[in-house]
């Protein structure tokens, strides 16, 4: 079966500001748009960006050592993608909240993980698993 694209709306502080983000940082197609808001194509999952003043208080949660900003999004990338796209944020300059790292080393469920900001402090994870099949395991 073919896994299902995710839609996922998100508030923004400015919009033209995000959407430069999404598109030139991550590289996200553009699609529809108006003055409010724009569709991007997130990793083949449909991400709306919403302009909103409304400001939503952070919290994290500790995990493997680091404070997991919460809520957050993200996707789940190829493990030597993952590497690669990595690399290319930093070349961007892009400020990590929690720099590429391997978390759960030798245990199930091992993974590349990093985390930042958008400009409105919406917080993203990316991250990739050694074994694929080790996704849900406990």
């Amino acid at each position: 079966m073919q896994l299902p694209a995710f839609h996922l709306a998100i508030p923004v502080n400015e919009l033209e500001e995000s959407r430069l983000f999404y598109t030139e940082i991550l590289d996200c197609k553009e699609g529809r748009k108006s003055a409010h808001w724009v569709d991007l194509n997130f990793f083949v999952h449909q991400l709306v960006l919403h302009e909103s003043k409304n400001k939503t208080k952070k919290h994290f949660n500790e995990v493997d050592g680091n404070q997991v900003p919460v809520p957050h999004f993200g996707v789940i990338l190829e493990w030597k993608f993952f590497h690669s796209f990595a690399k290319n944020l930093k070349k961007k300059k892009v400020q990590f909240e929690i720099e590429p790292y391997i978390r759960f080393k030798n245990l199930a469920g091992e993974q590349a993980t990093m985390f930042f900001l958008d400009p409105s402090g919406n917080a993203l994870e990316f991250k990739a698993f050694k074994n694929k099949n080790e996704i849900f395991k406990p």
